[in-house]
Order: structure tokens, then sequence, then C-alpha cells
């Protein structure tokens, strides 16, 4: 019998990833990953652009490139944050391998085995994961419409021994949905200062704003730069552009930069050139302006097909925020709800959806779902969410 080590010997398949085998089917509708969809990549717009390239940087793609990332993409992706406020100058940028590495390397940084995290509840099933590998203590602290729990933070930190690090997603959160107010931001930050905690802000879906006044509520904590608070601002061109790029990027300061640079050489040496060639090309095309302007306005009709379907066919004691951007809905139901068993009801009759438990840091509370639209055509979402609702009012009445 092999001897794993504690580390590994820990780790679990995630439900999502046991859903995709579903999600796969073509008998069943997926509210479950959050995946683009396949319909809205810009395929023919990158191979004009990648046939339009001299052929150095043809061959420059299929070669090895240096750990921090291809120095033309570390520009041009420069002048994209720059454009969202981000202080690059003040820090450094590293190209990852999807934002999911950024989160790995991050977790390598700072944990030690049995060291307390604090997460929000729920969280992101890749940051649980990625942080579960260094064998973390993850503290999930209640999030509401506004944000994360101020006073539940306060109580976190106040505990003997320190968090070594917060990690949020403030932008249309995964999964919950929601995007943090300007004032809860501000008495997050008034309460991480003097703290010697460093905060870790995940914004994958921030661009994928669907109302213009919520503009100055996107601007990142890294871009207001606050005093005291080492914030370490990791993206992702996976719902902007495409997942199978595996490109995310870490804005740090110089010192995490150094140990993080370090770690990612020590794990895969760089990140794909190929890729990093393709996204430089359309962002420096300018491209990606209309292509993310363009896929705004069309997840933004899924995500209102949802909200109809909801509307007309949930029962009343289904709680849910409509979403203002991003990929996802929150179902909130009654407390002594399993929505396990709803979700294996769902699955007969054809659709499938994440169960809450599986963003739940302890893996307990489970009366909460995760629905996705981004995948999914507004007739797809039409036929499949009565399926759900219906799944609902058998297990809950």
């Amino acid at each position: 019998m092999p001897r794993f080590s504690k580390a590994v010997s820990s780790l679990r398949s995630s439900e999502i990833r046991d859903l995709m085998t579903l999600a796969s089917r073509p008998d069943i509708i997926s509210f479950a990953g959050g995946m683009p969809g396949n319909d809205l990549f810009p395929v023919e717009a990158v191979e004009e652009l990648y046939g339009a390239l001299d052929i150095k940087k043809k061959q420059a793609a299929f070669q090895y490139g240096p750990t921090p990332g291809l120095p033309s993409l570390l520009e041009s992706l420069e002048g994209f944050l720059e454009k969202k406020g981000l202080p690059v100058k003040e820090n450094r940028l590293l190209i990852t391998t999807g934002s999911q590495q950024a989160l790995n390397i991050l977790g390598k940084a700072f944990i030690d085995p049995a060291e307390p995290v604090l997460v929000e509840n729920p969280c992101f099933i890749g940051a649980l994961s990625a942080f579960r590998s260094y064998e973390a203590e993850l503290r999930g602290i209640p999030v509401d419409s506004d944000g994360i729990s101020i006073e539940g933070l306060r109580q976190e930190i106040e505990r003997n021994e320190k968090a070594k690090f917060l990690y949020i997603t403030p932008y249309f959160h995964n999964p919950a949905g929601i995007l943090y107010t300007a004032e809860r931001k501000k008495q997050l930050i008034a309460t991480l200062q003097g703290t010697n905690i460093p905060l870790i802000e995940d914004d994958a879906y921030g661009d994928l704003y669907f109302f213009e006044e919520d503009k100055e509520r996107l601007r990142p904590i890294k871009a207001i730069n606050p005093e005291g608070i080492n914030v370490c601002y990791t993206g992702s061109f996976s719902k902007i552009l495409g997942p199978g790029l595996r490109l995310g990027w870490m804005l740090v300061p110089e010192k995490i930069y150094e140990k993080c640079e370090l770690i990612k050489q020590s794990a895969d040496a760089c990140s794909p050139s190929f890729t990093q060639v393709l996204a430089d090309a359309f962002i420096r095309s300018g491209q990606i302006y209309s292509y993310v302007a363009r896929v705004r306005q069309e997840y933004k009709k899924r995500a209102a097909a949802m909200v109809a379907a909801l509307r007309e066919h949930l029962p009343d004691y289904v709680q849910w925020n409509e979403p203002r951007g991003g990929f996802y809905i929150w179902l909130t139901l009654p407390d002594d709800a399993d929505a396990t068993r709803i979700m294996t009801l769902a699955v007969e009759g054809g659709a499938v959806f994440v169960a809450g438990k599986t963003f739940d840091p302890a893996g307990r509370q489970n009366n909460s779902l995760r629905l996705s639209y981004c995948n999914n055509t507004p007739e797809q979402i039409a036929e499949g969410v009565p399926i759900v609702a219906k799944a609902i009012r058998t297990i809950c009445g």
C-alpha cells in the first residue's frame, strides 16, 4: 500500500468535479458548472490574431517562457489592470496557470499545517481545496447581501491565534452571487488595518457586471490601496476570454511576490507560452473590451431568463438575490432542507445543480444550492428551472 503524505490523504474529490460527469450527459440540463458558454468564445477573432503574428512570435509561443510570464503579456496586462485603477507600478505582477494556481501558490506561501485561515461562508470550492491541501484550519465567516459579516470577522481577529490571511470574492461572489457594497468594503478595510493579516482579493467575475451604476462598487480594494494591509489581488482570463487558456494572474507586494515566484518556479516553471501569446494579442488588439461588453449582455440576458423562471416556479419560502453580474444565483431553503436530496430528485427529472454543503468550509450546512445560468440558453433555463422547483417542493413541501 502506498504511504501518501498526510496532506494528500486528506484530499477528497469535490462535488462539482463529480457532477461534471452528469453534466456531460445529453439528457441533463446542467446548472452546476461555472463555465462560460462554448458558443460565446471569440474563436474566429483569436484565429485571425494568431494568423497575423510574425513567425518569431509564433515560434516563441511554442517555447518555454520566463516564470513570471512573457514580458509582452505582462506589459499589456499591466495596461489592462491600470484601466481598473490598480496600483500596478507599486506591486509585482505574476502570470499563473489559471487563478486556481494563484490561490494554491498563496496558500503554500502562507500556510503551515493546522494554522487558521479566514474564508467566507459560503466560499469558492477551489479556494477551499487549495487551502486544505496545506492542512489549513478553515474558519468560515458568514456573508449577507452586502458582503462578509464584519462582526464575525472581528470575532475571528480577536481569537488568540492570529489567522494567516483572509480570502474573499467580493465581486459577484462564487457561489452566493453577491456584490459587496462600498460601505462593507470600507468597514472591512478598517477592521483589517493594524492586524497584520493579509487580504486575498479574488476578482474573477468583476468585469461581468450588468448595470453601469454598479461600476463604483466594483472598484477593487487593491485599487483603493489601503495603508497597513498587504492586499494580494488575483484575476483570470477564464471568464473574459476562455478557461482553456489556463491563464490567471496575481498582483502582490514585492516581498510576497518574491516567495510566490519561487513557488511557481518549482511547480511548473512557467505558464503556457502559447496561450500567453494569444492573450497578449487579444489585449493589444483592443478586442478584449468589445468582447467583454458583448458577453456581459449575453450573461445579463441569461440571468434575466433564470430570474423570470424562478419567480414563476419557486415556492415563496425560498430566498434568493437577483444577480447584478457574474454567473450564479444562490437559493436559501428552510433550515431543515437537504439540498442533496433535492439534487437527487432533480437529476432524475433531468437537471443538476450544486448542493450548498460543497461551499461550506465545514461541509455541513446544506439548506442552500447554487444555480449557474452562464452555460445555458434561455430556452434551456426555462426548461430546467421547473425541474429544480418541483424537486424543492417535493422535499420541502
